[in-house]
C-alpha cells in the first residue's frame, strides 16, 4: 500500500513538473518572440502646416424681421362694403385696402355740408348788423356758435368716414387676408398683415466680451437653411446701450438688403460677424485633431535616426502627440492658437491607431480609402 502511495507520488510530482516547465519554455519563446519581432509600421496621411491669413469672426443666430411691419385692424365696428387689396401683393403707402359700410356717416356729412352755406352767411349778417348795434352781443354769439357746431360736425363725420376706412400706412407686401365683403367686424380684428421687406432685420447677442470688437456699419455674412448655397450680406446698424445683467449679453441688430425678396420675416439665421485679418496663423482640418481626456491633440511627425536589431543606422518616422489649442471653427477648417508651427508636418488621417511615438510611414490620401490592416507580425 505504501509503494502505491509512493509511486501516486512521483507520478504526480512528474505532472506537476512538467506543467511549470512547459509554462516557463512557452514564456521564454513568446519573450523571445517579442524581442525579435519587428516594430508595427503604421500608414498616415499627413500635410505639412504653412502660416496664412485668417478672418477671425463672431458667430451669433437670431431670426429675420421685417424692416417695419404690422397687423392692420379696424377702429370701428361696421360691415365690409369694399376689399381692395390682393393677398401677398404689394401695396403703396396710404393705399385703400378696405373699407366699412358709411352709408348714414356720409348722407349726415352731406347734410351739414349743405347747413353750412346758411350758417356762414347768417354769421356774417349779424356781425354787420352788430357793427350797426342793430343786435345784441349775445345773438351774436349764438350766431357763430351755430356755424362753428356746423364746421365741427362736418369735421368729426369726415374723420368718422376716414376712421371706417383701412390704409396702407407704409409701402410694403400684404399677407394672406383672413376678412371677407359683408362680414362684420369688431373693433381690432385682424384683417392682414402688411411688412416692409425691402431691407430685412436681424437682431441677434453676442457675449459682453465681444463689444469692443463690434461697431456700427461693420459687415456680417447670414445664411439661412432655405438657401443654403447663398450667403447674405448686411452691416451693423445698432447696438442696445446696455448689457443683460441676467445672461451677460447684449443685443445687436443688423440690416439686410432683400431687393430680391428671398428672405422672409420668422426665417432661423447664422451671422458671422466679420473681424479684422490676422496674418501669420495656423489653420488646420478638423480631422487632424484628436480629442482625448486631456485634450485637443495633433500628432506632429519627427524623423529621426535610430539604430535597428542589426546595428544598423536607418531613419524612422514617429508620431509625437502634441496638445494644442484650438479657436474658432469655420467649415473643414480650425484655427490653431498655440501647440504647432508653420512647417510642421501634421497626420491628418490614421490617428485611432497611433499612440505617442508610434512609428508611421506616410501615404497617399486614397491609400487609406479602405482601412488599413494592422501590420502582421
Amino acid at each position: 500500500m505504501k509503494k502505491w502511495m509512493a509511486i501516486m507520488l512521483l507520478i504526480a510530482i512528474a505532472l506537476f513538473g512538467s506543467v511549470i516547465g512547459f509554462n516557463l519554455f512557452k514564456q521564454k519563446m513568446i519573450a523571445q518572440y517579442m524581442a525579435n519581432r519587428p516594430e508595427p509600421e503604421f500608414p498616415v496621411t499627413a500635410m505639412v502646416t504653412k502660416a496664412q491669413d485668417w478672418v477671425p469672426t463672431i458667430e451669433a443666430i437670431g431670426f429675420i424681421e421685417p424692416n417695419q411691419g404690422v397687423t392692420l385692424s379696424t377702429e370701428l365696428a361696421g360691415t365690409i362694403d369694399a376689399i381692395t387689396f390682393e393677398s401677398g401683393k404689394p401695396v403703396k403707402a396710404d393705399q385703400l385696402l378696405l373699407s366699412l359700410d358709411s352709408t348714414v356717416e356720409r348722407a349726415n356729412l352731406r347734410a351739414s355740408q349743405a347747413k353750412l352755406p346758411a350758417a356762414k352767411a347768417k354769421f356774417d349778417r349779424f356781425q354787420n348788423l352788430y357793427k350797426t348795434s342793430s343786435i345784441s352781443k349775445e345773438q351774436l354769439d349764438e350766431a357763430e356758435a351755430a356755424y362753428r357746431s356746423l364746421e365741427a360736425d362736418i369735421e368729426s363725420l369726415k374723420a368718422t368716414i376716414t376712421r371706417r376706412e383701412v390704409r396702407a400706412p407704409f409701402s410694403g407686401v400684404v399677407g394672406l387676408r383672413n376678412v371677407f365683403l359683408g362680414q362684420y367686424l369688431q373693433p381690432g380684428t385682424d384683417i392682414v398683415r402688411l411688412e416692409d421687406t425691402s431691407v430685412m432685420r436681424l437682431r441677434f447677442t453676442v457675449p459682453q466680451t465681444d463689444i469692443s470688437k463690434i461697431k456700427l456699419g461693420q459687415t456680417i455674412k447670414i445664411n439661412v437653411d432655405a438657401y443654403p448655397q447663398t450667403q447674405f450680406d448686411g452691416h451693423i446698424t445698432a447696438i442696445e446701450p446696455a448689457v443683460n445683467f441676467q445672461s451677460g449679453l447684449i443685443q445687436v441688430q443688423a440690416d439686410i438688403p432683400n431687393n430680391d425678396g428671398q428672405l422672409r420675416s420668422g426665417m432661423f439665421a447664422r451671422a458671422s460677424i466679420i473681424l479684422p485679418t490676422v496674418k501669420d496663423q495656423i489653420v488646420i482640418p478638423q480631422s487632424a485633431i484628436s480629442f482625448t481626456l486631456y485634450g485637443q491633440n495633433v500628432y506632429v511627425l519627427k524623423e529621426g535616426e535610430e539604430t535597428d536589431k542589426e546595428g544598423n543606422k536607418v531613419k524612422v518616422l514617429r508620431a509625437k502627440q502634441i496638445v494644442v489649442k484650438a479657436g474658432e471653427r469655420r467649415g473643414n477648417d480650425v484655427h490653431v492658437l498655440s501647440g504647432i508651427q508653420a512647417g510642421d508636418q501634421i497626420v491628418l488621417s490614421g490617428q485611432v491607431r497611433l499612440s505617442n511615438d508610434t512609428k508611421v510611414h506616410v501615404v497617399e490620401n486614397d491609400a487609406l480609402a479602405v482601412p488599413a490592416q494592422t501590420p502582421m507580425l
